[in-house]
C-alpha cells in the first residue's frame, strides 16, 4: 500500500491496512474503527477548542467543533495526507473514483484515528490528532448561528412560542429533490415558505425570511 504523510508510525501494519480498507474491498474493512474514531476524533477537536478559544461560550464551541470535524473539514485533512492514493477499494468504487470522494475519505481518516489508538494507545492518539488540527482550530473563528437558532433566540428573549417547520411539498429526481417547507411562529402569525434542495435547507432558507419579517414587526411595534 501507498505510504502516507502521517504522524504515525504503526506497530501492526494489519490495524494500518484494515483502517484504509473500503467496505467495497471485502472484510476486514474499516467501518468499525470509524464508529471509533469518530469518537475520538471529536473528543480531541473539543479539547483543542476549549484550550485555544478561552472566551468562546459552549453554543460557539459546538459550532466551531461542527466546523472541524464534518465530512468536508475531514476529507480535506485526508487530502493533505494524500490519503485517497493509499485506499483499498472495490473495482466499483475505483472506477467511480471512491478514492476522490469526501464521505469515503472522511471515514477513512476516522478510521485510521481510531487505528493509531488500539495500535498504541490514547496519548499516540491524542498526539497525532493535535499535530494535525491544532493550526486550524487556533486560526478558526467561531461561524455565525444559522438562521433557525436565531430565530428561536429572539422568540425565546420575548418569552414566545418557538418556531415548528411543515413540510409541504418534495418534488424531483432522487439526485436533484426539491423540498418546500413553511416555517411557522405564533407570534406573531407568520407563515413563511422557503424552499432548497434539502429539507434542512429549505427550513434554514424560511428560517431567515422568518427572521426578517419579525424583526421588521418588533421594530413597528417601538
Amino acid at each position: 500500500m501507498t505510504k502516507l504523510r502521517f504522524p504515525h508510525e504503526f506497530r501492526d501494519p494489519a490495524l494500518y491496512q484494515q483502517a484504509l480498507t473500503h467496505r467495497s474491498a471485502g472484510r476486514p474493512n474499516n467501518e468499525r474503527l470509524e464508529f471509533l474514531g469518530d469518537s475520538l476524533v471529536g473528543m480531541l477537536v473539543a479539547e483543542l477548542l476549549f484550550e485555544s478559544h478561552g472566551r468562546a461560550d459552549e453554543g460557539e464551541l459546538t459550532r466551531m467543533r461542527a466546523q472541524l470535524v464534518s465530512g468536508a473539514a475531514l476529507a480535506e485533512v485526508a487530502r493533505s495526507l494524500a490519503l485517497g492514493d493509499a485506499l483499498r477499494l472495490g473495482p466499483g468504487e475505483l472506477k467511480s473514483g471512491g478514492h476522490r470522494r469526501e464521505s469515503i475519505l472522511a471515514d477513512a481518516f476516522e478510521a485510521l484515528v481510531a487505528a493509531v489508538y488500539l495500535d498504541a494507545g490514547w496519548d499516540a492518539c491524542r498526539a497525532c490528532v493535535r499535530s494535525l488540527f491544532a493550526e486550524r482550530a487556533a486560526r478558526l473563528r467561531a461561524p455565525e448561528k444559522d438562521a433557525k437558532t436565531r430565530l428561536q433566540e429572539l422568540l425565546q428573549a420575548r418569552g414566545l412560542a418557538l418556531p415548528t417547520y411543515e413540510l409541504v411539498a418534495s418534488s424531483g429526481e432522487d439526485h436533484a429533490k426539491v423540498f418546500d417547507v413553511a416555517c411557522i411562529v405564533e407570534q406573531p402569525p407568520l407563515r413563511v415558505p422557503g424552499q432548497g434542495s434539502s429539507r434542512r435547507a429549505a427550513e434554514q432558507l424560511a428560517a431567515a425570511a422568518a427572521l426578517e419579517q419579525i424583526k421588521d414587526h418588533f421594530a413597528n411595534d417601538r
